[in-house]
């Protein structure tokens, strides 16, 4: 019984593995992406950067974890895990028409900048995730 229970567990190693990388290349290039420094300003404490990034790292994950359950190989997973990437990317720089200054507002605590460009990229990450019918 327990070896039949562990007959995914191969699967589950490459997908979760593959999205732990996601994850990190996520960040990675994100807060490249980004002119405020997201850790840096987490490690000094500010609650306003810890928002937006924690919010849009939820944003990406949503998709990572559409393309897991219905991608139908680990190439067509992390395909669609870039799309997602490109996606958060795309939501930063629209989030920023309307409030020019915002990584600086971030930088600065202004925790209505922050929570504006976390809840966008969460919700595009949504409608990212949901848009992912094959």
């Amino acid at each position: 019984m327990i070896l039949q229970s562990l007959a995914g567990l191969p699967a589950f190693l490459v997908y979760f593995c593959t999205a732990i990388i996601a994850v990190v290349a996520y960040l990675f290039v994100y807060t490249r992406v980004t002119p405020h420094n997201e850790f840096q300003l987490i490690r000094d404490n500010d609650p306003a950067a810890a928002i937006a990034l924690g919010l849009s790292l939820l944003g990406f994950t949503l998709p990572v974890v559409s393309a897991i359950a219905h991608s139908a190989n680990i190439v067509d997973c992390l395909v669609w895990s870039v799309i997602a990437l490109i996606v958060q990317i795309v939501v930063y720089f629209i989030v920023k028409i309307p409030i020019p200054n915002l990584s600086a507002r971030i930088a600065a605590g202004e925790l209505a900048s922050a929570i504006w460009l976390g809840l966008a990229s969460l919700a595009a990450g949504a409608l990212n995730a949901a848009s992912m019918i094959y």
